[in-house]
């Protein structure tokens, strides 16, 4: 690869750095590099790779595998060693670690750690970094932060603002969307298409977003405007439920919240609670990678036969219009289908207006339903990660709110309505 001028400068920087960039600049490509020559060049050493959620951890630690096969591979150990999705072991004893840190980073406690390297630093709850930092109190190992900023009081934003004057090892590489667009220099690695599609859709973003959160996402700067709008602990205080889901449904009645993949999100999730009294608890999720629209409408008829749900509460704007429409169709599904989103179509198998209700609304009765203690999740690193996303903004007196992960949230939003009005008389605030 040609590589940009602000990457070779980030290569040859020693000890502790931090990227605090705009969205696909090159963070994790020129990290996976750094890594990789890193561990090659120092034996028996130990690395770790974190990131909020499995997922997130192994897309870096991917990249990194693969480099080191493409430049080193007689350093990667076969057989009994051979690479797993957790761990590398070099012909030089250097081992590397893919671990997802949770919510509290109690599962990775147990290592003695040379070089960290944290994929989405600003999205790692501050538990995470009191039980990581300490794991290189004997090694005086460097710690490589990559992320986009997502408000001040992370762990990443103390860094990149030298917080009380604890963070002055740092050097700080800050790095725009537009920048590379830009001034990228044309080469085999990245094309001339490359550029003006990046361009286009940068474009387009900046129509799309508010000001500040353009800022954030693809300038990499931090916006006072933005707030988190579901505090991490109280996020934490409803998740109370263990691994094990139910293989029956406890006593109450059941729901479904649907967010239909579409307009460039690539997940289906569909989200089933069970209402106890006043209270929902989660009885499960399935989240769906790229799949069809029909595919979505029978894993929720096979879920409505498993769970008998109550209503089905669906967000049918974009390509969800078509698993609604075939929903509606459905004997089994067509009484219980309701459309949750901001359209002013008809919302039920009966062919009835009803007002839209806004996704402030539903999100605001999420946030009040977790604040009265009335909702119980599981204790997901994914349902976390959608959860603390959210961010909230006042432009022109209106409320926006909005994150980069927010699939999840959107179809527990649908699936907590079940709540707002037992009779199920779906109507809006105006």
């Amino acid at each position: 690869m040609k590589w940009d001028p602000w990457q070779l400068e980030f290569l040859k920087t020693p000890g502790n750095k931090i990227l605090y960039c705009g969205r696909q600049v090159g963070k994790s490509v020129i990290c996976a590099k750094d890594a990789g020559d890193w561990a090659v060049q120092n034996g028996s050493k130990v690395v770790l790779m974190i990131a909020p959620t499995e997922r997130q951890a192994y897309a870096l630690f991917e990249k990194t595998l693969n480099y080191i096969l493409a430049n080193y591979k007689g350093m990667v150990c076969k057989g009994k060693q051979k690479p797993t999705q957790k761990r590398i072991t070099l012909t030089n004893k250097t081992i590397m670690w893919c671990l997802p840190t949770g919510l509290s980073g109690t599962g990775i406690r147990f290592l003695t750690v040379h070089r960290l390297y944290g994929e989405e630093a600003s999205r790692i709850p501050q538990d995470v970094w009191d039980a990581v930092i300490p794991m290189m109190l004997t090694t005086g190992g460097a710690k490589i932060l990559l992320t986009t900023p997502a408000g001040r009081g992370t762990y990443a934003s103390d860094v990149w603002h030298n917080k009380n004057g604890a963070f002055e090892s740092y050097k700080r590489f800050s790095i725009s969307s537009e920048t590379v667009a830009n001034e990228r220099e044309i080469s085999e690695s990245w094309t001339e298409l490359q550029k003006q599609d990046m361009l286009i859709l940068l474009a387009q973003e900046k129509i799309r977003m508010s000001k500040a959160r353009y800022a954030q996402e693809y300038l990499g700067q931090e916006m006072d405007e933005l707030k988190q709008f579901i505090p991490t602990e109280l996020i934490k205080k409803c998740m109370v439920i263990g691994q094990s889901f139910f293989t029956s449904s406890p006593s109450g009645d059941n729901f479904l919240g649907a967010d239909i993949a579409g307009q460039g999100k690539d997940q289906t999730v569909l989200f089933s609670v069970c209402r106890i009294k006043d209270k929902i608890r989660q009885i499960g999720m399935k989240v769906s990678m790229k799949q069809q629209t029909t595919q979505t409408t029978k894993d929720i008829i096979y879920l409505d036969e498993k769970w008998h749900y109550k209503r089905i509460f669906i967000d049918d704007g974009g390509l969800g219009f078509g698993v609604f429409s075939e929903l509606l169709d459905n004997p089994r599904t067509k009484n219980k289908t309701e459309a949750l989103n901001n359209s002013s179509r008809s919302v039920d198998s009966h062919d009835k207006k009803k007002k839209k209700i806004l996704k402030n609304d539903l999100y605001h009765n999420l946030l009040s339903m977790m604040e009265q203690g009335r909702v119980e999740l599981e204790d997901d690193d994914e349902i976390f990660r959608s959860l603390s996303c959210l961010q909230a903004e006042w432009k022109d007196g209106k409320e926006f709110i909005d994150g980069d992960y927010t699939h999840i949230a959107e179809a527990l939003i649908r699936a907590a309505w079940c709540l707002h009005d037992k009779h199920l008389n779906i109507y809006c605030f105006y």
